[in-house]
């Protein structure tokens, strides 16, 4: 599957929705917009991360049924402008992220511009138009857990590809892998948290 998922996420968010995101920031729209391009592949490779194990690509897609069918992206301005974006995304970095939250925003802040607390506003509101995506692509694709996991496999490589300069901050340990940086969620955690709302 050749769909890349943070384009089809990061051109939902033309200036208009980018101008709001800088403002509930407090930021300029030029540190936001590289924000958003390093935030949203970041999102995605932690998701494929979680799902590379059959229990966690379960849970992620019971998940996607169940809270993310996609209709979140039918308006991503009033979404955006409702507030109802930071507070849904906290709780999907939770699943997500695990104890490793802050550092992410941390790292993602430092090589944006950033401070640590507005990168993890950022990626809080970011995360439930990600979902959303993943899950709009599920329902059209007809992906079962494997076909899921399989999609986001590709999803990480190209996430990588992305992030650039960004993998090599994000890789603390120094194993080229930001993934295991970035999340620290086994599938007991994530098949626990994502199994209720």
């Amino acid at each position: 599957m050749s769909n890349d998922l943070a384009s089809m996420v990061i051109g939902m968010l033309g200036s208009g929705e980018l101008n709001q995101l800088s403002s509930q920031l407090g930021a300029d729209s030029a540190s936001t917009q590289k924000a958003v391009s390093a935030a949203v592949p970041l999102l995605l490779s932690a998701l494929g991360k979680n799902a590379s194990s059959p229990q966690g690509a379960e849970a992620l897609l019971g998940a996607l049924s169940r809270d993310h069918d996609g209709s979140i992206l039918d308006n991503v301005g009033a979404m955006l402008g409702s507030g109802a974006l930071g507070k849904d995304g906290a709780a999907i970095l939770g699943h997500v992220l695990g104890g490793k939250q802050g550092t992410v925003a941390a790292g993602l802040g430092k090589t944006t511009g950033l401070t640590a607390d507005t990168s993890g506003q950022l990626l809080a509101m970011l995360a439930p138009l990600v979902m959303g995506s993943l899950g709009k692509t599920q329902r059209q694709s007809g992906l079962d857990a494997a076909g899921l996991a399989s999609m986001l496999g590709g999803q990480r490589e190209q996430a990588k590809a992305g992030l650039g300069g960004l993998s090599s901050l994000l890789d603390m340990d120094g194993d080229g892998d930001i993934t295991d940086d970035v999340v620290s969620l086994g599938s007991k955690l994530l098949g626990g948290l994502f199994g209720r709302k």
